[in-house]
């Protein structure tokens, strides 16, 4: 049910506050999601980071986890 996902809380991070929390959580315990265009992903990226670009996000939303925080940038 696509309307619950205006219902779970989000909380943006600024950048220092996203690399505490990657630091401080094991891998595999949350998602990193990458939401830029295919080619800014294979420049460069956070490692564990999954490529789903912005356009995609609403499509693909089955892809992640309901279950474990998501980080997205």
């Amino acid at each position: 049910m696509r309307w619950k996902q205006f219902l779970i809380p989000v909380r943006s991070m600024d950048t220092e506050e996203a690399r505490a929390y990657i630091g401080e959580h094991k891998e595999g315990t949350f998602t990193l999601v990458d939401v830029r265009q295919p080619g800014e992903y294979e420049k460069a990226r956070i490692p564990g980071a999954k490529l789903i670009p912005l356009p995609e996000l609403s499509d693909r939303l089955a892809e992640l986890d309901p279950e474990k925080p998501t980080l997205v940038y």
